[in-house]
């Protein structure tokens, strides 16, 4: 045997680049074709001769194509790996001894490998670990036999038998080596999920002649095992086969390369090298041993009681030649004799895993040993699978090894615990998948009641939410697997929001391989019937059509430098094109037109289609953009181009004024131009679309220019509508401008569309299209109908001018002018009466003022700014939070640390006061003049004292009415700049036999007082004489107006109407209350609040859920409730059908008066713009549904209630669309968000409002808060386009009233336990706030129901147990210890075991990682902990998402509710769901009340039913809100009509 030269040293700087690369593809940052790449650079100069020619004619085999692209990259792995440890050896304790033997003629490559792969640690341990898992030796026989045949192979067997050259008989067998660890490595990627894939992977293993049992063990490659004896060094032979040894050798170079890592000493010394399960722990079960008699795999499958054939078979089919049999009563374990789990990934990591049972023949269903075949150390397992799940309960469970598949029938009592748990998640996966498929848009609460309240098989324990996180990876993997195994239209189902929410909690990883093979779990799943197609009127359908058609192309080339990338490191990612898929095949480089650009199906990135998905997660913590914001009083200047026309005025002068001399007419190149004619303007930038205008007005200015005054139009691509705008729509806006005669290109014609007297008839109409004026785009004609106001995106009917002009400014007489004029006026303070007392500084006293269309008097009384003055009294401030952390034991709270923000979730420290109210003495100007600035004009006025602002503070407040206050005769100075408002204050004796809560219901932001206050003494007094007038019935005033002016009586002029001046505001009666359609109802909040305000009456409803359909009937009993799919009813009523099947009868074309809903829309959700199908699906969305039944039914006023984020899916495209449809209809419309703890309910929560009013009708306008609320919660603005849109509230700082807080909702309900189910009971204590006796209503008999709560399973209720009730308390706030449950079992406690390279170490120097990923490292599924107080889950994945801030967090009664979800669960998307002192979630009553449902209100169906209810509803207080502008419409409608009949008579 020749010699080997010593392998050259590698210097210092190479190896460290070396250890880096191999540390990056350890953790799949690079691939194999990277690493052997970047791996041959760094050894070139550092490779043995022998190397050298090895990879040379790997080339050459490679280029010739006799082996594979995978094999090549295998085998140049292998040689490059081995060529390191032999370069490297020098520095280890064994190199003498290596370098001898390979001095001695080890020069294969096998042999390389074999001995650097077993130095004589890992000898040592690997010789205890076969003492520990043996009970025998291999008969003598078979190891010579399979040492005799461990010479040959496949490979070497086709070669030259007669070659002489030694060296080359020993590559060859280095190559049949490597091609063998091919294919082994080609079986450890294969994922199973049914037989059919079975038998295609055994056709593709085997091809050829049959062959017995025995002559595959024959020839089957086995190699000789350096092993070094510790007395006389001899070499002996190892029986195992070849397979086994390959991944044998591939593991050790991985612990071996682990253990040069640096690894946390924690962890070292309690985890198992091998299967790195904790030694110390109590639940680390040792082997018990081989069964009696037990024989080697590849003997026992000879035995003949598993033998199908008799051997004289002339034909066996392909997927016959691999053995498949059971094995019962087994056993898996390590090399180290612990009992392991073959589902924990260890599988994967090429770890040697070994079992033991009995073997019985595939067609034997008896699960008991007897008459099975002994065998032991059977493996190691390549892979495990399922199959089969094709409606049972239980799948089956395989192994397979080099030699055979096995069927899993039952473990042994020492094993079963981890089948168990097999079983559980594979069960669990099928009813999350199963469940999704009917709820693709359910929340992790939903996910978590289904399977809660599902009776599992038996031998499955009930499933907890602990369960579904300790299943997490597995679970999201199943439900990947049946996303890529489904049709590409179909939705993906991992982009669910409970499938996000649990990848998040639980830190899943997306992409990486996979314990069962790719094509995903073969379940027969039955879509229950959801929605129906979408039922759409023309319409709707033609404009959705006609928009579409061209936009998607456009859409799909324009974005795709915008669309989100891959994630590039996921296996998916990594892998090749298949060359097989319909994309695929449309690709240029497997001969396709390249046209559709999609990725291979096999590749679809599951991280970014997660990623799109979370892109528009409804969230309440959104922020808004810094942008530029449209202001309507400096309207855009028009930027024109002038051209070289020749210009002639035609007729006389209508005026000469100053240096103008005003005509009606003007030529331009031979083309005559008059007044009112509208004409094309160009601009001065090409890009920008010609302007068009209308001409007001025409002069000559003193040096011979001639100019016009342009009444600009608005394109509809200028407005909120976009892109989706009717290019020859035209909108009024108020933006006018003189510009140059010379700028106009030619004169177009715009005609001004008025509704037609039958509008309401023309629902539905089949030709849509044929009653507007333009249909053809020529360029010279277009059309309006609305008036466009920019700064809230509304548009509305053009309105009537009120006056006529003076004769002497009829000439440049311009509306637009006017409007803005008079908004300017709006805006600025007009005062009234001069009184004739002066004070003595000389200074003019006023009587009145008007602001804003509101008349101001001495005597009234006014909202302030909340810091325009102070009280004499000063307030306690609130104790200040410390700056540093309270000290805490943190061996015991291990994470306090992470609460290092002061920010609480639902705290209302950041909330402001509400307005303060004071009543005027004197209006003084500080300038002269009658028109002035709110800054130059000074009022002196009196305080009101609130009970918080007196001695007693803010727990005076509590208890108090919400418009309760104190008179005083405290006086301050402010600027009208402060003033927000007007309100009416009555003493309370004047109130009369009204209550107080009738008294604040009857009319807009009243308030009363009953004493007065002495700041000085702090002591309350009877109210002075002056002030008990206040609020008092004046002559003349019928209504019940009272005048309530004190001195200001004597200031007015007794031909003023006192009602401009007095009186108290109230709510009109309306004559008649609308017949209003409720679509997608639920339990009716919408209802209920427009039932408040007055407004409407609920004649129809459509609910689908059978559940919300029963309560709203309850509520509303007198309401038809369909319970139909709504297209169905829809296509019904188009088809002039009266009746449904079940007799209710369907509302009829003109009955309908008010249509409100929210359709759902989660189906085309995504930020981004739409696709092919997501069009398809918004076409037949519940959306469209919605707009048709608005078109059909053409109701005098229309709202669709959503999710915030209603109005930014696919770039606000929903939006516009929306609008689009309603102003194609005819309709004024607009939209905005508002924030329902802005209207008087302890939560928040944000929701979209589109608003539209029939034309002639008035478009109301949105309501002014009620109520203050937390700043941070009320970002309130829209962005379309880039351009920010407000709603028309100016109350945005402050609010008449005070937060109403979870104190002033829920504090009077009696207490109950975790799992309360008594429906009905007394409440136990009278009301302690005004907000419940207002939620309590009017009760003959007060009876509470629905104070019943869900039952926490016990470790979650423990966990609720042990959080502390402080403000801003959660999970982070659990100790670190063990605690027993009632049944007697404990908890366990919750290990750190690893560095955590972003929070460092605790001050006692603790380890703060739960998991490998917290060094930087891939996760560990073998470092999961489970039954912890403390959830593992949460501390695993804290770093990135906030440290779970809310999550096991309670409510603060100080504080407010997140938005309210369907189910509370602690770890739900709203975590802050625990009462704040019981041990429990909040109740369904508590629920209720934070929707500001009274609580006379019904609910209906189960307790997770009517959760859900209230989780779904609009809450009534706001609905209410909407209702009462609504209401002024009504008003104002009904004084025109009545204006009109008095015209005409």
């Amino acid at each position: 045997m020749p010699s080997v030269a010593e392998a050259p040293k590698i210097p210092e700087d190479v190896r460290k680049k070396i250890d880096q690369l191999k540390e990056e593809y350890q953790e799949e940052e690079v691939t194999q074709k990277g690493y052997t790449k970047r791996l041959r650079l760094l050894l070139s100069s550092h490779l043995m001769e022998s190397d050298q020619k090895n990879i040379t004619q790997l080339e050459k085999d490679l280029s010739l194509g006799e082996i594979t692209e995978k094999g090549f990259l295998n085998k140049l792995e292998k040689l490059l790996e081995s060529s390191l440890n032999l370069a490297t050896g020098s520095d280890e304790k064994n190199t003498d001894q290596t370098l001898g033997k390979l001095k001695d003629g080890l020069t294969s490559l096998n042999e390389k490998v074999c001995v650097f792969s077993n130095d004589g640690d890992n000898k040592n341990a690997n010789k205890e670990n076969d003492r520990n898992v043996s009970n025998g030796n291999t008969p003598k026989a078979i190891s010579e036999s399979t040492s005799q045949g461990g010479e040959s192979s496949k490979a070497s067997s086709e070669s030259d038998g007669n070659s002489s050259n030694k060296e080359e008989d020993m590559l060859k067998q280095e190559d049949n080596h490597m091609e063998v660890e091919e294919a082994s490595a080609k079986l450890l990627q294969k994922k199973k999920v049914n037989g059919g894939a079975r038998n295609k992977r055994r056709s593709s293993q085997n091809c050829g002649v049959q062959r017995s049992v025995a002559d595959m063990f024959a020839a089957v490659n086995s190699k000789r095992k350096c092993e070094e004896e510790s007395e006389n060094k001899e070499e002996e032979v190892d029986a195992e086969p070849e397979e086994k040894k390959l991944k044998l050798h591939h593991n050790e170079d991985k612990t071996s390369h682990s253990e040069n890592s640096p690894r946390p000493l924690q962890s070292l010394s309690s985890r198992c090298e091998i299967c790195r399960q904790r030694l110390n722990s109590p639940e680390l079960l040792l082997f018990p041993g081989h069964p009696e008699g037990a024989l080697d795999e590849f003997i026992a499958l000879t035995d003949s009681k598993l033998s199908l054939f008799t051997g004289e078979e002339e034909f066996i089919n392909e997927y016959d030649e691999r053995p498949q049999q059971k094995i019962t009563g087994f056993n898996v374990y390590d090399k180290a004799g612990h009992l392991c789990p073959f589902d924990g990934g260890l599988i994967e990591r090429n770890v040697l895993l070994y079992f033991s049972g009995y073997v019985k023949p595939i067609y034997e269903e008896d699960p008991t040993i007897e008459g099975g075949v002994p065998a032991k150390e059977m493996g190691p397992i390549n892979e495990w699978w399922i199959s089969g799940f094709d409606g049972g309960e239980k799948a089956l469970i395989g192994f397979s090894t080099a030699y055979a598949e096995y069927i899993l029938m039952e473990p042994s009592d020492a094993y079963a615990p981890f089948v168990d748990a097999v079983r559980e998640k594979i069960y669990i996966s099928k009813l999350v998948i199963e469940f999704l498929v009917n709820n693709d848009d359910a929340a992790y609460e939903d996910l978590l009641n289904k399977l809660q309240t599902t009776v599992p098989p038996s031998g499955i324990a009930v499933i907890t939410e602990d369960t579904l996180l300790r299943h997490a990876q597995f679970v999201c993997d199943q439900v990947h697997n049946f996303d890529l195994a489904g049709n590409e239209t179909d939705d993906m189902l991992i982009t669910a929001p409970c499938i996000r929410s649990l990848i998040k909690l639980a830190g899943v990883t997306l992409g990486k391989r996979r314990a069962l093979r790719r094509t995903g779990p073969k379940l027969k799943v039955i879509k229950m019937p959801k929605w129906t197609k979408a039922t759409t009127t023309p319409l709707v359908k033609n404009l959705f059509e006609s928009f579409f058609s061209g936009q998607i192309e456009s859409d799909k080339e324009n974005l795709q430098g915008t669309r989100r990338q891959r994630c590039g490191v996921c296996d998916t990612c990594q892998r090749p094109d298949c060359g097989q898929c319909k994309h695929c095949k449309d690709m240029i480089k497997f001969g396709g037109s390249g046209k559709s650009k999609q990725c291979c199906i096999d590749r679809k990135c599951p991280n970014r289609v997660i990623a799109e998905a979370e892109d528009d997660d409804d969230s309440e913590d959104l922020e808004g953009i810094a942008i530029g914001e449209i202001v309507p009083s400096e309207p855009k200047r028009h930027r024109i181009q002038r051209h070289t026309h020749h210009i002639s005025w035609v007729g006389d002068p209508v005026i000469v004024e100053g240096k103008r001399t005003y005509y009606k007419s003007v030529m331009i190149n031979n083309e005559e131009y008059h007044v009112n004619d509208n004409v094309i303007v160009a601009p001065d930038d090409p890009k920008i679309p010609v302007y068009i205008a209308r001409i007001n007005h025409m002069w000559e200015d003193g040096r011979g220019e001639q100019h016009f005054h342009a009444d600009w139009y608005c394109r509809g691509s200028d407005t909120v509508l976009g892109e989706t705008a009717d290019p020859l729509e035209l909108f009024i806006i108020d933006d006018c401008e003189d510009t140059l005669l010379s700028s106009i290109m030619k004169k177009v014609t715009v005609i001004h569309y008025e509704v037609p007297s039958n509008w309401k008839d023309l629902g539905g109409d089949n030709d849509p299209d044929a009653y507007y004026p333009v249909s053809i785009d020529d360029g010279s004609n277009y059309w309006y109908q609305k008036i466009y106001k920019p700064q809230n995106g509304r548009f509305e009917d053009v309105p009537q001018e009120k006056n006529e002009p003076e004769d002497s400014m009829k000439h440049r007489h311009c509306v637009c002018c006017a409007r803005l004029k008079e908004a300017e006026l709006k805006e600025m303070c007009v005062l009234g009466k001069k009184l004739e007392e002066e004070s003595a500084q000389n200074q003019t006293c006023y009587a009145s003022l008007s602001y804003k269309w509101n008349d101001y008097a001495v005597g009234d009384s006014l909202f302030v700014n909340p810091d325009a003055f102070d009280f004499k009294v000063k307030q306690v401030p609130p104790p200040r939070k410390d700056e540093k952390k309270k000290k805490v034991d943190e061996d015991m709270y291990p994470e306090y640390y992470r609460k290092s923000s002061d920010h609480v979730k639902g705290s209302n420290e950041s909330t402001p006061e509400p307005f303060k109210i004071a009543r005027i003495i004197s209006i003084i100007p500080k300038i002269s003049g009658t028109i002035l600035s709110p800054s130059d004009v000074s009022l002196k006025v009196a305080k009101f004292y609130r009970p918080e602002n007196t001695h007693r503070g803010i727990s005076a407040s509590y208890q108090a009415e919400l418009n309760l206050l104190y008179w005083s005769e405290e006086e301050t100075w402010i600027t009208f700049s402060d003033v927000a408002g007007k309100c009416f204050v009555s003493y309370q004796e004047n109130i009369g036999s009204t209550s107080v809560d009738d008294f604040m219901n009857a009319g807009p932001h009243r308030f009363f007082f009953a004493e007065a206050y002495d700041a000085k003494e702090k002591t309350f007094l009877e109210p002075p004489l002056k002030a008990q007038i206040l609020g008092s019935i004046g002559k003349g005033k019928g209504k019940g107006k009272g005048k309530g002016k004190g001195k200001g009586k004597s200031c007015l002029e007794d031909n003023i109407d006192l009602n401009t001046f007095q009186g108290f505001e109230e709510y009109p009666p309306v004559r008649h209350k609308l017949q209003t359609l409720d679509v997608f109802a639920g339990v009716g909040g919408l209802s209920e609040g427009f039932h408040q305000a007055g407004i409407s009456k609920a004649r129809w409803a459509i609910e689908v859920f059978e559940p919300a359909a029963q309560a709203y009937q309850l509520n509303n009993p007198s309401a038809t409730v369909f319970t139909e799919d709504c297209n169905g009813l829809l296509r019904m009523v188009m088809d002039n059908e009266n009746m449904n099947k079940k007799g209710q009868r369907l509302p009829k074309k003109g009955e309908v008066e008010m249509l409100c809903g929210g359709p759902p829309c989660q189906g085309f959700s995504g930020m981004n713009r739409f696709s092919t199908r997501q069009y398809s699906q918004f076409k037949n969305s519940l959306v469209a549904s919605y707009l048709s039944y608005c078109d059909y039914y053409r109701p005098r006023f229309f709202l669709l209630e959503n999710v915030r984020n209603f109005v930014s899916y696919k770039c606000n495209m929903v939006l516009k669309l929306t609008m689009r449809v309603l102003v194609k209809m005819g309709y004024q419309c607009t939209f905005g968000i508002l924030q329902a703890g802005n209207y008087g309910v302890a939560q928040t929560r944000r929701r979209a409002i589109i608003l539209a009013a029939a034309p002639g009708e008035k478009l109301p306008m949105y309501p002014e808060p009620t109520h203050t609320f937390s700043p941070r919660a009320c970002q309130l603005s829209v962005v379309v386009d880039n351009k920010k849109y407000v709603s028309n509230c100016q109350w945005v700082v402050s609010a008449p009233l005070r937060t109403i807080t979870v104190r002033d909702t829920m504090s009077d309900l009696p207490e109950i336990r975790n799992g309360h189910r008594k429906e009905e009971m007394n409440y136990g204590t009278e009301p302690e706030s005004h907000f419940q006796r207002l939620i309590r209503g009017k009760q003959y008999q007060p009876l509470l129901r629905d104070h019943i709560c869900k039952e926490m399973a016990p470790l979650i209720e423990a966990r609720i147990r042990h959080i502390p009730t402080a403000p801003g308390s959660d999970w982070r706030d659990l100790p670190n210890i063990v605690i027993r449950f009632p049944d007697g079992k404990e908890s366990k406690k919750l290990e750190y075991t690893h560095p955590d390279k972003k929070q460092g170490r605790s001050s006692t120097g603790a380890l703060r990682g739960v998991c490998s990923c917290a060094a930087g490292n891939a996760c560990d599924p073998m470092d999961k902990q489970f039954n912890t107080l403390i959830p593992w889950c949460l501390p695993h994945t804290g770093n990135r998402h906030n440290h779970w801030a809310g999550l096991y967090g309670r409510l603060e009664w100080d504080g407010f509710f997140s938005t309210t979800v369907t189910n509370p669960e602690p770890m739900g998307k709203q975590g802050r769901v625990l009462h704040p002192e019981q041990t429990r979630v909040v109740s369904v009553r508590e629920c209720a009340r934070s929707q500001g449902f009274p609580d006379t209100y019904r609910f209906y169906g189960s307790i997770l039913d009517k959760y859900r209810q209230i989780g779904n509803a609009v809450p009534p207080p706001m609905a209410r809100a909407i209702g009462l502008e609504i209401l002024k419409c009504l008003q104002i409608k009904e004084k025109n009509e009545v204006a009109r009949f008095e015209v005409q008579k």
